[in-house]
């Protein structure tokens, strides 16, 4: 095995386990709805998740390892690339809103403040905020 595969691999495990955490979050109802499912026919085609294995995830999620981002700032900025892509599917409304206050939870904000945390970041994503513009708004939103 090359180095290049080794990457290969740990980056497409990495990527499916982050997958299997969003479908976790999805199902946390006990139901995926039909706009969470589209996001989740999305966000798998960015994340280079075959239709195999997109299948095994959906059956059995839960047999992925849970890797919440290990810091602050590492949260913010999968809650800013997720952000995007549900600003740029152009999913709006009460579902946006339900779809990125679920993945927040899930990426470990808190529950108290998970409203304004989804609020806040949709509307920067909106303005077209770049990541550095983005994390520095959210840090200090409270000020």
């Amino acid at each position: 095995m090359s180095f290049s595969d080794l990457f290969d691999s740990g980056f497409k495990k990495r990527n499916e386990d982050h997958f299997a955490s969003i479908v976790r979050v999805a199902m946390e109802d006990g139901v995926i709805t039909d706009e969470e499912k589209s996001f989740l026919d999305r966000l798998a085609r960015r994340l280079d998740i075959s239709e195999g294995d997109y299948a095994i995830i959906l059956k059995d999620y839960q047999s992925h390892p849970i890797n919440p981002p290990t810091s602050y700032d590492l949260r913010l900025e999968r809650l800013y690339d997720l952000s995007r892509m549900v600003y740029v599917d152009h999913i709006k409304g009460d579902h946006e809103v339900i779809v990125m206050t679920k993945i927040a939870i899930g990426l470990g904000f808190s529950t108290a403040n998970v409203k304004y945390i989804v609020d806040k970041a949709l509307s920067l994503v909106s303005e077209g905020v770049d990541l550095d513009t983005f994390t520095e708004a959210i840090k200090t939103m409270n000020r």
